[in-house]
């Protein structure tokens, strides 16, 4: 596949006035912003025999380890699953609250455009708030991202350019929403996981919205050393998600194996589908605005994500 030109990305793209595109999404985010304290049931016990996390979303779902384990090993994977995301969830969102910052630093104080993203931090606030109270409800250990990517986030959120900060956002959002989106109306599930992945997925959809409508305008623009740039990162980006979803430490936890489980994992054909399927969209986004590049295909292949 030929990679798109500046010349041929510049005026591809019908872009709404930013806003436009702000009034918008602070009229959604007046009608549909929850407080997570009150609307959910912390109170209530989790029920017997419900999973934590649909089981075909695991990362050994269907593998040799999965047909080995017993009913109740299987219930276990799933709630330290379950935490190993609200973990990442809480890094994530503090990584992207810092990016917003960065990106309304120097613009118009009194835009929509501004007050909307200082919305949208009020939302990840609360959604970290929301997944600490869940991980101390879950009675699991705490799984943080590795001190090699802890660190290398540490230098990106504090030099990456807006185009790569909005793809960053974008790939963490939006497969983890696609599998809150299967998670939410199963009813299999404990009811507050269902409900915290219910707010979630609603209050998200206004910030994909924000971050494509703003990593398209970028893209317009981009100069052919800024879309290089974007283009490298962003196939590193899928490489380090995908190995960073979960913390190998969940199997230890289950009394299995690490090593073994992380690699029955990657190979599994299972996984790699619901990857797949999780990132088919914005896959196909980034392909349209000209993100990728035959180098960050081949690394978002080979981490399941293509």
């Amino acid at each position: 596949m030929t990679v798109k030109s500046p010349e041929k990305l510049a005026g591809k793209f019908n872009l709404r006035d930013r806003e436009e595109v702000a009034q918008r999404l602070l009229e959604a985010s007046a009608r549909h912003t929850f407080d997570p304290d009150r609307d959910l049931d912390w109170d209530a016990p989790f029920e017997e025999g419900k999973w934590f996390w649909p089981p075909e979303l695991l990362s050994l779902y269907d593998t040799p380890l999965w047909w080995a384990m017993d009913d109740e090993r299987r219930h276990r994977l799933a709630r330290v699953e379950s935490a190993s995301l609200a973990s990442i969830g809480i890094w994530f969102e503090i990584v992207v609250m810092q990016l917003l910052l960065r990106h309304v630093y120097d613009r118009p104080i009194a835009s929509k455009h501004v007050r909307y993203a200082l919305t949208e931090i009020a939302d990840e606030c609360r959604h970290s708030m929301m997944f600490s109270r869940f991980l101390a409800k879950s009675g699991t250990p705490v799984y943080p991202v590795s001190p090699f990517v802890q660190n290398l986030t540490r230098v990106f959120k504090s030099c990456s350019s807006t185009a790569c900060s909005l793809v960053f956002t974008l790939l963490c959002e939006e497969v983890i929403d696609w599998m809150q989106r299967l998670t939410f109306p199963d009813d299999r599930v404990q009811p507050l996981v269902r409900g915290v992945t219910r707010i979630h997925v609603v209050e998200e959809a206004r910030h994909v919205r924000y971050a494509r409508e703003e990593l398209r305008r970028q893209m317009e623009r981009a100069g052919r050393m800024e879309l290089r740039i974007t283009r490298s990162v962003t196939g590193e980006l899928g490489r380090l998600f995908a190995r960073s979803l979960v913390n190998p430490e969940v199997y230890a936890d289950c009394g299995l194996d690490r090593r073994t489980a992380v690699r029955q994992s990657r190979a599994s054909e299972h996984r790699r589908e619901v990857l797949r399927m999780g990132a088919a969209r914005l896959a196909s986004f980034l392909e349209d605005v000209g993100v990728f590049d035959e180098r960050g295909r081949r690394l978002w292949r080979a981490a399941g994500l293509l």
